[in-house]
């Protein structure tokens, strides 16, 4: 059989259901371009090896592909060494970041493995596809038949014009997944734990390109499009054009994700985001550590003031979703320093703050200064540090308990006011963290499931310990967070906090004026009062949860039908 016959199949195994894989889907259209036919199957971590392995053998694929990253690499492994011996003569090739830099070992300790794509891989796939002499091919490492291992010349980058849209299947089966997408290749930057850091210079997708693809996905209405542009930001006569396109073409529904350097950001820029539509798009900004030797040690060119500064404007726009990171384990940055650099970026108030781990990823040049800096991490994928000679593993792992408390009582969404309510309560917001993660984790909290009443009780229960009593306000402020996320069946015991039950012909009332619903609910507009009854909410409040202004009572109306991108319900403030 021919190679251009052979039966493909690329394969994806993402590390969730909602998201999609960008690379296997420009493999495919790219080969498609050329005339080549390639199928591609997409998994999750979460599916066990003998599932994904089963439904290959389905397809019977005489070749197969694996795109390979610091999340699913074991598992791709496994699959393909137990696959390989169901079906000895099938072509394995493999390709992505966690193989391309250090392929020809890759080959000798994985002896089922037939060929890695190193780099850019839709010519070299589009090569393979073809039948093209494996020697004549750019970008490709393989094991010749007498075991010995040939390392080709090195492909150079693709010309992001010659790119196909990548999204060309149904994309009804897409609308509530993530889209990756990429409007530029490479960074001008270079972060020592940065794989982007590699590449020389940015390559860009022509905008004209860019803004007919990107229709596509607003006109299908796809929820969310994450843009994986190293730094989005990086050339204003790239980005602008393109922030303005989303703009004047906003569907009122989807939403855009891109990764960006604060510092940055002129004028232009900041008047331009304070004119979108709340929820259109949200910004990731790498803030990594506010250390300067920290930030000099790793390459990171950043200039702190002017960052914090422009996520402050951007957070009074109240339109942006702001999504900060920080990473633990860097050179030179020690337990306290983090714990000021955890302050600093949560007194900006994001909506996200992800606190993530060094990784030491393969090609990145912080592997070379591992020695100097006294950094131990773990031998399998994904290489996250473990100590450095700068903080202890004793630290890092309250730095994980931390973490966890930050994912689940913060950027989850669900405890926004009643956590702030908390935090100030405490020296600092990461001792309130810290004193919570202990709370949680010493009393075994995380060894059970929890339904999502259970985890304010935890909280309460955590502020009992912690001050001897609990006040009136915590519980409104619990209150006012469980019906912002759900209108709820059953409230926790202790939360008797309530001057509502009284009022229930005054909100019959309410949901009967044509006025009030058109004004505070047009979702619900010709739906009977009991109806809407039983599913919008009027809740009276002791005082204003949303400001803490006491003076008075507060009567607030829920609207389900409405939520923000974290998903809590639009809230109204009424009178009944």
């Amino acid at each position: 059989m021919e190679q251009n016959q052979m039966n493909c199949l690329l394969i994806a195994i993402n590390a969730k259901f909602i998201h999609t894989n960008l690379a296997v889907r420009y493999l495919k259209e790219y080969a498609a371009q050329q005339g080549l036919k390639s199928e591609f199957a997409e998994f999750t971590i979460n599916n066990r090896a003998d599932y994904i392995m089963n439904e290959i053998y389905l397809k019977k694929p005489d070749m197969l592909v694996f795109s390979c990253y610091i999340w699913n690499i074991e598992i791709m492994l496994d699959v393909a060494r137990e696959y390989k011996k169901l079906a000895p003569n099938t072509v394995m090739i493999f390709g992505g970041p966690e193989v391309s830099y250090n392929s020809d070992e890759f080959l000798k300790k994985y002896c089922f493995a037939d060929c890695v794509i190193v780099g850019e891989g839709e010519q070299t796939f589009a090569e393979i596809l073809s039948g093209k002499s494996y020697a004549e091919i750019y970008g490709l490492t393989y094991r010749l038949p007498n075991g010995n291992i040939k390392i080709n010349e090195p492909r150079q980058p693709i010309d992001m014009s010659l790119l196909p849209f990548a999204y060309k299947e149904d994309l009804s089966a897409c609308t509530e997944k993530i889209i990756y997408y990429e409007s530029s290749r490479g960074c001008p930057f270079r972060c020592s734990y940065c794989l982007s850091s590699i590449e020389k210079g940015v390559r860009y997708k022509p905008l004209k390109k860019v803004f007919d693809e990107l229709l596509i996905f607003i006109k299908n209405r796809v929820r969310q499009v994450k843009f994986v542009d190293r730094t989005f930001n990086c050339s204003k006569s790239h980005f602008i054009p393109i922030l303005e396109f989303i703009s004047g073409n906003d569907n009122g529904y989807t939403n855009f994700h891109f990764e960006i350097s604060a510092d940055l950001i002129d004028s232009e820029t900041l008047n331009l985001l304070k004119t979108m539509r709340k929820g259109l798009i949200q910004l990731e900004i790498g803030v990594q550590t506010v250390n300067e030797k920290t930030l000099a040690e790793i390459n990171r060119t950043t200039n702190l003031k002017k960052l914090f500064e422009n996520v402050k404007t951007i957070k009074s726009f109240n339109n942006i979703h702001l999504h900060l990171d920080l990473i633990a384990g860097l050179p030179f940055e020690d337990y306290n320093s983090f714990i000021s650099s955890f302050n600093t970026v949560y007194a900006c108030r994001p909506q996200q703050l992800q606190l993530g781990f060094l990784k030491l990823l393969k090609g990145s040049p912080m592997l070379a200064n591992t020695q100097k800096h006294g950094i131990a991490y773990r031998d399998k994928a994904p290489y996250e540090v473990l100590f450095t000679s700068y903080i202890s593993y004793d630290e890092m792992l309250k730095l994980k308990y931390v973490e966890e408390m930050v994912e689940l009582y913060y950027n989850s969404g669900r405890f926004n006011a009643v956590v702030e309510y908390m935090q100030q309560k405490f020296s600092s917001p990461f001792e309130f963290f810290y004193r919570l993660s202990q709370f949680y984790f010493g009393g075994g909290y995380h060894q059970r499931q929890h339904s999502k009443d259970a985890y304010y009780t935890i909280l309460y229960d955590f502020m009992l310990e912690a001050f001897g009593k609990i006040e009136e306000n915590f519980k409104w402020l619990c209150k006012f967070d469980i019906l912002c996320n759900e209108k709820p069946k059953k409230l926790p015991e202790w939360l008797n906090a309530d001057i509502t039950a009284d009022k229930k012909y005054e909100i019959l009332d309410f949901y009967s004026s044509e006025d009030n619903v058109k004004k505070y609910l047009e979702n619900y507009i010709g739906c009977e009062p009991k109806w809407i009854a039983k599913t919008a909410h009027i809740e009276c409040f002791a005082f204003n949860p949303i400001t803490g202004d006491e003076s008075a009572p507060t009567v607030l109306l829920f609207d389900y039908s409405k939520r923000d991108i974290t998903g809590r319900a639009a809230v109204h403030k009424i009178v009944l």
